[in-house]
C-alpha cells in the first residue's frame, strides 16, 4: 500500500493538497499500482496516514486530510478495494500536514493511534477517539513503536525527542541522553569566567547553558535552563551585562529576560492607532547595536528601534517589503482558486524582514534583507532607505530569500549576503559580497558544493579575510576572504548548521546545528596566521591562550552509564601546532617506497634493514614547559603526523617519584602554581633533539579566590620541593629495601649450592634478612594487620599521602600537613640510616665470602671477571 501526497509550500504560502494525492496498492512488489478510490472522498486530498491491522491482513486504516484541515478515518475490510468512513477525526493545531501518521496496535484489534499534538486513540476501529494520557510529556507526536512481547509498552517520538511508557501511557519516561536539539540561532554572552550560549529551537523553546563548567563531569543537562517556551528563534545578549538577554517565539513575540529573577517581559513592538498588524517573520531578526548595548533593532515589515532595551519602540522605516497579497501569487505553477486547500495558519507571515545588520564602523549604517528578495540600505539610521532587488543581481533568482545580511567588521562599505531559494526547488549556495554598500555584488561561493545552501556568515574580528559560513551540510571557512573554502572536520557532523557566532574574548567559534545541538570550536586564533608561507615551514607552534588555574570539582556521584554529559574543553593549557610532514621512521619510509612500486616487484629489504627498523626508537614531538625561572617542570608528547594538532598539559609538574626498571612510576605530579610559563616544541629523531619553535608564553590565571587566602607562592614552592625530595627518597628507600630482600633470598639459595658451607654466613644472612623485614615493617606496617583490616601505626607512606593532598588544592598545605611532612622525613631518616649499613656494608661483606666459597653468580652482581 502507498499514499501519494500532492502539495506545494513556498516562502509565500502553502497548498496542502491536490489531485495527485491518493491511495494505491501493488500486488507485485511495486512493479504496478492500482488506485484505491471506492469510498474515498472526491475532494482535493492532503496528507494520508496508513496502518495495516496486525490481526487481520484484510483490514487497512487510512487517516485522510481533506480541504481546509478537515478529514476523517477510513477503514477497508477487503484490502483497500472499498472504504468506509469511520469518523471525522483528523489531527489539528499546526495542521494535519504536520501529523497524520497512523499506527495499529499489535495487541488489541481495532485499537489505532492517530499522531497529533496530543495523540488520539480509538478502541473501535476509528469510530470514536479519546486523547491519550500524556502527563509530563512533550506534545507534537510523530512516531510510535510497540513491543510485541509487552502490551503495555509504548515508545513515542515527539518534537522533543523520545518518551517511553511501561503502563500504556499512564506514566512516561523521557529519554534524556540524545543530543538532538534543532537550533535556529545562537548567541553568546560575556559572563565570567565561562560564557553562556543561548539559542532558540524548533518547538522546544529557547535555552541557555554554560560553554564549559568547572567540574570533572562536563556540561550536564542540569546546567541548562529554559528561557522561553514555544518555538524559540533568535536570541541576543547585552554586551557588558550577562544578566540581560533577549529571546522570542514564533512570529516576533519578543521578550527581555532577567537572568537574576528569571522574569520574561514581553517587549514586542506594536502597531500604533489605525495602523495594520505587524507582519513578523516566523524567525524575526533581533539586533543589539554594536554602538550602544541598550539599543535594539527589531523588524516586521518595517524596522523598529528602541534605546531603552525594548521598553518603547520607534519605527524608523516604512514597509520595506513588496507588500503583496500572498493568496494572489502563483503556487503549484499558477494562481489558485480560493476554494483550493490553502493553509497558511502554521507558517510564517510573508513580505517580512528576515535579517538586519548595522555597521560596527559607522553608526546608523543599516542593511536589511527580506523574505521576498529585497535589500534595503540606510546610511542615516533609517531616515532614508535605498532599495534594490536580489533578482537584479546577475545569476540570482528573484524569489531568493535573504537568510543573512552581514556588515563587514572592518570596512563600512563592505557587506555580505547569504540567499536561499530552496523552497522553489533551487538548492544552490548563494553567497555574495559588496564593497560599495550593496550597489553591486560578486559571488564568493567559490568551491562550496552545489546543494549546500548557506544559512549564515560570520567574520573574524581580528583577521578580515577569515570567514565562516553555516551551510546545509556542515561548516566552511576561508582564509582569503572567500577565494577558497575549506570544509571543517574534527567531529562536525555533515548536517544543517543554521547559525554561527564568534566569542571575541575567548576566540571561540560557536555553531547552532539543526539536529545535534550546539558545537564549539575552542580558540580559532591559530587559523588567523595560517598561510601558504606558514604551512610551508617544517613546524609551527601557535600562540597559547591563557589558561584558567583551578581544581575541577565533583558535583554528582555515579549516575549510571545512560546519563548524558557534554564534554568540557580539555582541562589545562592547550597547545596547537602544525607539522608539514610526518616525522620519518624507517618502517614508514620503506612502506612508502613500496607503495610507490604498486604492481611491480617489491624487493626484500634485507635482514639488517629489518632489524634496524625493529630497534629504531620511534620519533617523537616533545613540548617542554618551563616556569618563570626557566626551570623545566614537565614535558609532554604530541602527534608526529602531518597536519594541525592539539595537545594538552594538565597543569601539573612531572612526577618526581622514582622510576622502576619496568618504566612505571607511581602517582602524578603536583599542581603548578599560577604565573607565567613558556613552552617550546622539539623533535627527537634518531636520538637527536632539534628545536622546532621559539618559545610561546602564557599565563595560568586563578579562576577564583577561595573563602580563605592561598598560601603564598614562595612557601608553596618550598613545601613542594621538600615533598618532592621526600617522595623520591621514600620510593628509593622502599625499592632498595625490596630488592635487597630478594637479594638475600637469592644469596641463601646460592649458599646451599656452593661447594662449601659456612654456618656463620647462614647466621649472617638470617640476621640481615630479619633486619630488612623490620625495616619493611616500619615502611608499610604489619602485613598481618593489613590482611584483616586492622589499622597500622602511621608509616612514612601514610605521612606522605597526607602531605601530598595539600597539593591537590589551590589553598596549599595546612599546619597539620606541614607537621606530617616533617614527621615523615624524620621517620625515613632513621630507617634509611639502618638500611644504608645493610646495603653498603653487610651485604657486600657476605657477597665477598660467598664468592670465596665459589657460590653461583647472582643477578645484579655485574659482569663475571674471568681474569
Amino acid at each position: 500500500y502507498a499514499a501519494t501526497w500532492q502539495r506545494h509550500r513556498n516562502v509565500a504560502a502553502y497548498m496542502g493538497g491536490g489531485p495527485g494525492s491518493g491511495l494505491h496498492r501493488s500486488t507485485n512488489g511495486g512493479d504496478t499500482w492500482v488506485p484505491l478510490t471506492t469510498g474515498i472522498p472526491k475532494s482535493n486530498l492532503g496528507k494520508i496516514g496508513l496502518a495495516l491491522s496486525p490481526q487481520n491482513p484484510d483490514v487497512v486504516y487510512a487517516a485522510i486530510e481533506m480541504d481546509r484541515r478537515k478529514g476523517g478515518i477510513f477503514m477497508s475490510t477487503n484490502r483497500g478495494a472499498s472504504w468506509q468512513k469511520q469518523s471525522s477525526a483528523v489531527s489539528g493545531a499546526t495542521g494535519p500536514h504536520y501529523y497524520q501518521e497512523l499506527y495499529a496496535s499489535p495487541h488489541k484489534e481495532g485499537r489505532i493511534y492517530l499522531m497529533d499534538v496530543r495523540v488520539q486513540v480509538s478502541e473501535d476501529h476509528g469510530k470514536s477517539f479519546r486523547r491519550l494520557s500524556e502527563n509530563k510529556k512533550h506534545s507534537d507526536n510523530h512516531a510510535l513503536v510497540f513491543r510485541n512481547d509487552d502490551p503495555d509498552y509504548l515508545l513515542m517520538g515527539t518534537d522533543a525527542g523520545l518518551y517511553e511508557s511501561f503502563d500504556l501511557a499512564r506514566n512516561w519516561r523521557f529519554i534524556d541522553n540524545l543530543p538532538l536539539t534543532q537550533y535556529y540561532k545562537v548567541a553568546v554572552d560575556d559572563a565570567k569566567p565561562f560564557y553562556f550560549v543561548y539559542g532558540g529551537t524548533q518547538d522546544n523553546g529557547s535555552h541557555g547553558g554554560p560553554s564549559r563548567t568547572d567540574n570533572i563531569h562536563g556540561i550536564r543537562n542540569a546546567d541548562w535552563f529554559k528561557t522561553l517556551g514555544a518555538d524559540g528563534h533568535q536570541a541576543a545578549t547585552e554586551p557588558g551585562n550577562p544578566n540581560i538577554l533577549y529571546g522570542e517565539y514564533q512570529e516576533g513575540v519578543l521578550h527581555r529576560i532577567d537572568r537574576i529573577t528569571g522574569e520574561q517581559v514581553v517587549i514586542q513592538p506594536q502597531p500604533r492607532e489605525d495602523e495594520p498588524y505587524e507582519r513578523y517573520n516566523w524567525d524575526a531578526p533581533i539586533l543589539v547595536s554594536p554602538h550602544d548595548p541598550q539599543r535594539l533593532y527589531f523588524a516586521s515589515q518595517r524596522v523598529w528601534r528602541s534605546d531603552e532595551r525594548g521598553d518603547s519602540w520607534t519605527s524608523i522605516s516604512p514597509d520595506l517589503t513588496k507588500n503583496q497579497e500572498r493568496m494572489a501569487l502563483p503556487i503549484m505553477g499558477k494562481e489558485q482558486s480560493w476554494d483550493n486547500p490553502w493553509d497558511v495558519s502554521a507558517m510564517s507571515n510573508y513580505n517580512t524582514i528576515t535579517s538586519i545588520t548595522e555597521s560596527p564602523i559607522q553608526e546608523g549604517l543599516l542593511y536589511v534583507g527580506t523574505d521576498d528578495g529585497i535589500i534595503q540600505v540606510s546610511e542615516n539610521g533609517g531616515e532614508k532607505w535605498q532599495k534594490s532587488e536580489v533578482g537584479d543581481i546577475k545569476g540570482i533568482p528573484a524569489t531568493a530569500f535573504v537568510n543573512h545580511i552581514y556588515a563587514d567588521l572592518f570596512d563600512p562599505n563592505t557587506v555580505y549576503l547569504a540567499l536561499d531559494n530552496h523552497k522553489y526547488g533551487d538548492f544552490k549556495p548563494y553567497l555574495l559580497k559588496s564593497t560599495n554598500r550593496g550597489k553591486s555584488w560578486v559571488s564568493i561561493v567559490a568551491n562550496i558544493p552545489d546543494r549546500s545552501l548557506i544559512w549564515r556568515l560570520v567574520q573574524d574580528h581580528i583577521n578580515p579575510d577569515l570567514l565562516f559560513v553555516a551551510s546545509e551540510f556542515g561548516i566552511y571557512c576561508t582564509l582569503n576572504g572567500g577565494g577558497a573554502w575549506h570544509k571543517m572536520q574534527g567531529g562536525v557532523p555533515n548536517i544543517s548548521f543554521r547559525d554561527l557566532t564568534i566569542h571575541r574574548r575567548e576566540n571561540d567559534l560557536v555553531a547552532a546545528s539543526f539536529g545535534r545541538g550546539f558545537y564549539i570550536l575552542d580558540d580559532i586564533s591559530p587559523l588567523r596566521s595560517l598561510s601558504s608561507a606558514t604551512l610551508a615551514q617544517e613546524a609551527l607552534l601557535f600562540p597559547v591562550r591563557n589558561t584558567w588555574w583551578y581544581v575541577p570539582r565533583t558535583v554528582v556521584g555515579d549516575v549510571g552509564a545512560s546519563a548524558y554529559v557534554a564534554k568540557n574543553p580539555p582541562f589545562g593549557a592547550v597547545f596547537t601546532y602544525h607539522l608539514r610532514e610526518d616525522l620519518p621512521n624507517l618502517q614508514a619510509q620503506r612502506k612508502q617506497s613500496e607503495k610507490a612500486l604498486k604492481d611491480k616487484d617489491i624487493p626484500f629489504p634485507g635482514w639488517d634493514a629489518l632489524e634496524e627498523e625493529r630497534s629504531e626508537e620511534k620519533p617523537r614531538i616533545v613540548f617542554t614547559i618551563r616556569d618563570r625561572q626557566g626551570q623545566i617542570i614537565n614535558t609532554i608528547n604530541g602527534s608526529v603526523k602531518k597536519g594541525i594538532h592539539r595537545t594538552t598539559w594538565n597543569l601539573r609538574h612531572a612526577s618526581n617519584d622514582g622510576l622502576r626498571l619496568n618504566g612505571r612510576g607511581s602517582g602524578r605530579g603536583f599542581l603548578a602554581s599560577p604565573g607565567t610559563y613558556t613552552i617550546t616544541m622539539s623533535k627527537i629523531v634518531g636520538g637527536e633533539v632539534t628545536e622546532l619553535s621559539s618559545p610561546q608564553t602564557f599565563e595560568l590565571l586563578p579562576l577564583r579566590d577561595g573563602a580563605l587566602p592561598r598560601t603564598n607562592e614562595d612557601d608553596m614552592d618550598a613545601f613542594r620541593e621538600d615533598l618532592d625530595a621526600f617522595q623520591e627518597d621514600l620510593t628509593a628507600t622502599s625499592l632498595v629495601q625490596q630488592e635487597n630482600k630478594k637479594k638475600i633470598a637469592a644469596m641463601q639459595t646460592a649458599l646451599l649450592r656452593s661447594a662449601k658451607h659456612d654456618q656463620t654466613i647462614t647466621a649472617d644472612l638470617h640476621s640481615t634478612k630479619q633486619r630488612l623485614l623490620a625495616i619493611d615493617q616500619e615502611l608499610v606496617g604489619y602485613r598481618s594487620k593489613g590482611e584483616v583490616g586492622q589499622q597500622n601505626d602511621p608509616t612514612p607512606s601514610t605521612r606522605l599521602n597526607l602531605s601530598k593532598r595539600a597539593l591537590s588544592t589551590t589553598y596549599g598545605p595546612t599546619t597539620t600537613q606541614r607537621e606530617q611532612l616533617e614527621i615523615g622525613i624524620k621517620q625515613l631518616k632513621k630507617i634509611k640510616a639502618r638500611l644504608i649499613l645493610i646495603v653498603n656494608e653487610d651485604i657486600p661483606r657476605i657477597e665477598g665470602k660467598l664468592s670465596e666459597m665459589g657460590a653461583p653468580w647472582i643477578e645484579g652482581q655485574g659482569l663475571i671477571n674471568n681474569r
